[in-house]
């Protein structure tokens, strides 16, 4: 039978944690699930460990971030065995059959050593509408799948590619994990999902949605819900790192210095300020950044102890 690992990260999660964890007991497909709390203060530890036992808890001696704790649950779950990582949100839930239609899309796809994520599709937490999100994705690679046009003529096909979808609910093969490894340390919390996905696109997988599998992701419902003034900005950094994008540091900085020189010719000087500010941060980084380039090019488990 194959080990499926679902992986949560918390961070006081006691809004959703009874239709999140009840959902995976309810899976037609059987689940085991690891949790990695980053230091919940609303009882979602204990919650978790009276009402879900089965769960394997590992709570973090401080908040490592998104990605960090997904690593943390990812080399556990490789650890004990796991044929399918299932990185899901702790805002999010499962029908009983979306892990099941899932699995049933890799086992059906002629290429299996080329699928990299499989994604089911994503509603709101109204359970009535499309996550704002996955509209987002889907319209982005109109022109590639067609996939709104089949949606209107009800012609939907098992599966299609698409150039990204975000990690609230990822269906990894065993051979992702070891060929792209796990998530950039270097990210906090956003953006590393995007990292992630350059890494994968350079090692010739492939992201697939399912529009047969539904499952929820509660989030909220807005494009720019990112706070900048709280998390930083690293679209320059994930450019620079992009394995596919062999000249990106030279580029950017480039591009940097004459927009710099641009706005303070049109007397915009805040935007000046901030430009070489970015300009400085990757210029310091510049060693670090090429670094991680090096490291990600490579095949095999990145940034996971296993």
């Amino acid at each position: 039978m194959l080990s499926i690992h679902v992986i949560i990260v918390t961070y006081n999660a006691m809004k959703w944690a009874e239709r999140c964890f009840t959902s995976l007991r309810q899976s037609s497909v059987p689940l085991q699930c690891i949790v990695v709390d980053n230091g919940s203060s609303d009882g979602t530890q204990d919650y978790i460990k009276k009402h879900f036992p089965e769960v394997h808890f590992i709570q973090s001696g401080q908040n490592l971030g998104f990605g960090k704790a997904n690593n943390t649950g990812i080399e556990a779950a490789y650890q004990k065995g796991a044929d399918f990582f299932y990185l899901m949100n702790q805002d999010a839930w499962l029908y009983e059959d979306s892990i099941e239609k899932l699995l049933e899309i890799y086992h059906d796809h002629p290429h299996q050593e080329e699928v990299g994520i499989i994604s089911p599709v994503h509603v709101d937490g109204t359970e009535k509408k499309l996550d704002i999100f996955l509209d987002k994705y889907i319209a982005h690679n109109w022109e590639k799948t067609r996939l709104i046009s089949d949606l209107y003529f009800q012609t939907l096909k098992p599966y299609y590619e698409i150039s990204f979808v975000n990690a609230a609910h990822w269906l990894l093969p065993k051979k992702t994990i070891e060929t792209v490894g796990g998530f950039n340390p270097y990210f906090f919390h956003y953006g590393e999902d995007n990292e992630y996905v350059n890494r994968l696109h350079f090692h010739k997988k492939k992201v697939i949605l399912a529009p047969g599998s539904k499952v929820v992701h509660d989030g909220k419902q807005f494009l720019d819900k990112v706070d900048y003034t709280r998390y930083k900005d690293l679209t320059l950094e994930t450019k620079i790192m992009n394995p596919n994008l062999p000249d990106a540091l030279k580029l950017e900085k480039k591009a940097l210095i004459q927009s710099i020189f641009k706005n303070s010719a049109l007397g915009k000087l805040s935007v000046s300020k901030q430009l070489m500010e970015k300009y400085k941060k990757i210029s310091g980084e510049a060693d670090i950044l090429n670094k991680i380039k090096a490291e990600v090019s490579q095949e095999g488990p990145t940034f996971l102890k296993i």
